[in-house]
């Protein structure tokens, strides 16, 4: 499998120039852990991430610090002070982030989370943002690797992409927030919706989708307003 097989391809992201207020909102409106930041070219320049936010939060929070620390220090460093005071994407991102490409196979990503410590990583077509794979996509898509495919990976990538077409425009589920995994026609589901009658609704559009042998659906349910993963 690769990552075009188990990435979520609906990605929400953000410009340059947008507020890290509104970075916020975006985070806790769908539920998830970071946005990639793009430019008008739709080519990654870098990543926000919740950590990036929090980091705020903490540095804004120890202003009383003893001045003769920072003699120690060195002083203050230029960049930190942007990164805790910016008030824009480009100022607090992490610039360059690594990414991969479609064919990019399961091990190696894993291997570059674990590598570089961190949670999840773009995924590029030609430069562009065309998806991205957390650590959530990466376990899901090595439970599935185990199971030997019975169709082609081009079959089982046309079901998927029709699975996520299908909930996107019919079913009012936010693509984003789950995660859909076909291997030789089965398909499981993962990830949170608001309401059991969502829940069920995404297997509904799978179970209609042709090819499709299976579903497994492994979906949490949370409210609106409350906390995201």
């Amino acid at each position: 499998m690769q990552a075009i097989d188990i990435m979520t391809p609906k990605v929400v992201s953000v410009g340059p120039d947008t507020e890290v207020r509104e970075i916020a909102q975006l985070l806790l409106k769908h539920r998830i852990s970071a946005v990639p930041v793009v430019d008008n070219e739709h080519k990654v320049v870098g990543i926000v991430s919740e950590g990036d936010l929090m980091r705020r939060v903490k540095d804004n929070s120890d202003h009383r610090e003893a001045w003769w620390l920072s003699l120690f220090a060195g002083g203050k460093d230029a960049g930190d002070y942007v990164k805790s005071h910016g008030r824009k994407a480009h100022e607090v991102m992490t610039a360059n982030p690594l990414s991969v490409a479609e064919n990019t196979p399961l091990h190696t990503i894993a291997r570059m989370l674990e590598k570089h410590h961190i949670k999840r990583v773009p995924v590029l077509r030609d430069g562009k943002l065309v998806g991205i794979v957390s650590r959530a996509n990466l376990l899901q898509g090595i439970a599935n690797a185990a199971v030997a495919p019975t169709q082609s990976p081009t079959d089982d990538r046309q079901i998927r992409e029709a699975i996520l077409i299908e909930v996107e425009n019919n079913t009012g589920v936010q693509v984003e927030g789950i995660s859909v995994i076909v291997d030789g026609g089965a398909v499981e589901v993962w990830g949170l919706v608001e309401s059991l009658e969502q829940k069920q609704a995404v297997s509904v559009a799978a179970e209609n989708v042709p090819g499709v042998t299976k579903v497994e659906n492994h979906l949490g349910m949370m409210p609106r307003g409350v906390g995201y993963i």
